[in-house]
């Protein structure tokens, strides 16, 4: 019997479950960090435990030695991949594990200035953020090999979706048309990311490949197109040299590339459900009415 456990059940985590389950997992389950996340997510038939990733936790050991697949969805810190801090014994005393897979990020990659890329670029990360991501791959490359197990890492670009798309921003006020030209960025569906992650469990899929759309495309142009779909004012020009901005936000405006995603849809034969963000937002639309 498949059964998934998540480490991290967040936003993409929850999608993936459920395309798991409709894809033939009997029982899934994973990680949160408060008692209140897990009662309402037991309550939706996810097994539930907590996690904080500071010190072990107390029921995910029973949880692994059922899993025959698990995903990792929780950033490494200073101290490394917090599941492998806490959980490596339980990981390798899993026996009926059969499939790991890794979220990380297309920051990995660093700065191209804009130019198209692929999984075999080198990786330059531009912030501590991705350098501890690039360390973390590297870390579950080297438990799967220990394990003989197939990994699939996923290099996730910008996630959206319902409930966390420009048209959430546009609402709250919060959206800013931040303008540095020739600024790309690539962006993904998370139900693309979940349709990926159930088709990659089914087949044990084994790498590393990008999650990304087909078009990326300036970050004002995202939130003009959303503005008018919605009948709401575009939002004034902000050059970058005079946009205040935490530190985190700044550094992702220091990444410029076109990231590649002809691998994953090679490796599972498919197209993407939302290619561009013009059809996402189409649907993060129709899914509100």
């Amino acid at each position: 019997m498949n059964q998934a456990i998540f480490f991290g059940l967040g936003f993409s985590s929850i999608n993936a479950a459920q395309a798991m389950r409709e894809n033939g997992f009997a029982r899934i389950g994973g990680t949160v960090r408060s008692p209140e996340k897990a009662a309402q997510l037991r309550a939706d038939d996810i097994e539930a435990v907590l996690f904080d990733g500071t010190a072990p936790g107390p029921e995910v050991k029973r949880a692994l030695a059922e899993a025959s697949h698990v995903v990792l969805s929780i950033a490494p810190d200073e101290g490394g991949d917090p599941v492998l801090a806490h959980h490596r014994a339980d990981l390798a005393a899993a026996r009926g594990l059969q499939w790991l897979c890794y979220y990380s990020t297309v920051g990995v990659y660093g700065d191209f200035g804009g130019e198209w890329i692929d999984e075999t670029a080198p990786l330059v990360p531009r912030n501590m953020r991705s350098d501890r991501r690039v360390l973390a791959e590297q870390a579950w490359r080297d438990f799967a090999a220990e394990r003989g197990m197939p990994l699939c890492i996923l290099r996730l670009a910008g996630i959206y979706g319902p409930g966390r798309s420009t048209f959430d921003k546009l609402r709250a006020g919060t959206a800013r048309r931040v303008i540095k030209p020739g600024q790309v960025f690539n962006r993904i569906h998370v139900a693309d990311i979940a349709r990926v992650t159930a088709l990659a469990a089914n087949r044990r899929l084994d790498g590393t490949f990008n999650l990304a759309d087909d078009e990326p495309a300036p970050p004002q142009d995202v939130i003009a197109h959303a503005a008018q779909m919605i009948g709401m004012d575009v939002p004034p020009d902000l050059p970058i040299g005079t946009a205040e901005m935490t530190p985190m936000q700044r550094s992702f405006y220091r990444d410029n590339k076109r990231v590649s995603n002809q691998a994953i849809k090679q490796a599972l034969g498919i197209e993407l459900l939302y290619p561009t963000y013009r059809a996402g937002l189409s649907q993060i639309l129709e899914s509100e009415q």
